[in-house]
């Protein structure tokens, strides 16, 4: 009966990460570029009751009896299905259509990797800086951040789908200027390391990334212009994964109650 009141606690314990991770895909309902995250659980130890063996009157017991001792949270994924594209009137807003990834250049110098494509233009050392909201750069297919010289204006600039940066001169004429937004692509994405604000670092699990415009063995993405990707959280689904959820921790939380009651008249047997 020690048994069942631990094993009934892990089992609250791990719905009680659940519904923190359902709660986090529903705040994030409208965040640009968050993908839903999903729990995964594996049982513990099974402890041996009886073994394969024989009777007493040498009748065969093939199976033997375990009981096992709860369950537990192995990870939390992540699922990179794509988002509603969202339009946008920013002239620096992109969407994938595609598994690939913008490259940013985090405060710390390490390079990081986003779905969220809502940019912008900043003033910069002799010229323009393509970052994000939060100021940091945008890497382009070189692995550099993308700053424009004096020369352009950001206004006057075209994408194209292959995300090429174009000017738009004096004649009506439209010229690439050299520069492509990166695009880059893991072979094991859910490997990636969640650094929170819509970032994923690179882990050996994810692999190294794969720049689109100098691998011929992916299928490239394209950028779609003037959208936005937003959130993959489909409300239904985790609205119905919190009702299990609780009714899961409600069933624990009676087996613990049931453990308790029968302890309790184990231990007035003797009066």
């Amino acid at each position: 009966m020690v048994r069942s009141l631990w094993t009934a606690a892990t089992g609250m314990l791990a719905q009680q990460v659940n519904l923190d991770t359902i709660a986090n895909n529903l705040s994030n309902v409208n965040t640009q570029g968050y993908k839903t995250q999903v729990n995964e659980f594996k049982s513990l130890l099974y402890q041996t009751i009886q073994t394969r063996t024989t009777s007493a009157n040498g009748d065969p017991k093939p199976v033997g009896a375990q009981v096992g001792l709860g369950v537990r949270n192995s990870a939390i994924s992540t699922n990179f299905t794509g988002g509603s594209f969202l339009a946008s009137e920013s002239d620096t807003a992109f969407a994938i259509d595609g598994k690939g990834f913008f490259a940013v250049r985090g405060e710390d110098g390490n390079t990081y990797y986003t779905r969220n494509g809502n940019f912008q233009f900043s003033l910069a050392a002799g010229g323009y800086m393509l970052c994000t909201s939060d100021g940091l750069p945008v890497i382009s297919t070189a692995g550099q951040p993308i700053v424009l010289s004096e020369q352009y204006n950001p206004s006057r600039l075209t994408f194209t789908e292959e995300g090429e940066i174009c000017n738009l001169n004096e004649q009506g004429q439209v010229e690439p200027i050299g520069i492509n937004i990166g695009v880059f692509q893991f072979s094991n994405p859910n490997g990636l390391d969640r650094m929170g604000n819509t970032l994923y670092g690179e882990t050996a699990s994810s692999g190294q990334p794969i720049n689109e415009a100098v691998n011929n063995n992916v299928e490239r993405s394209k950028l779609v212009h003037k959208y936005l990707e937003g959130s993959n959280v489909q409300v239904a689904d985790e609205m119905v994964n919190m009702i299990v959820t609780q009714r899961a921790y409600e069933l624990n939380s009676k087996a613990i109650l049931a453990s308790d009651e029968m302890l309790q008249q184990a231990n007035n047997l003797r009066r």
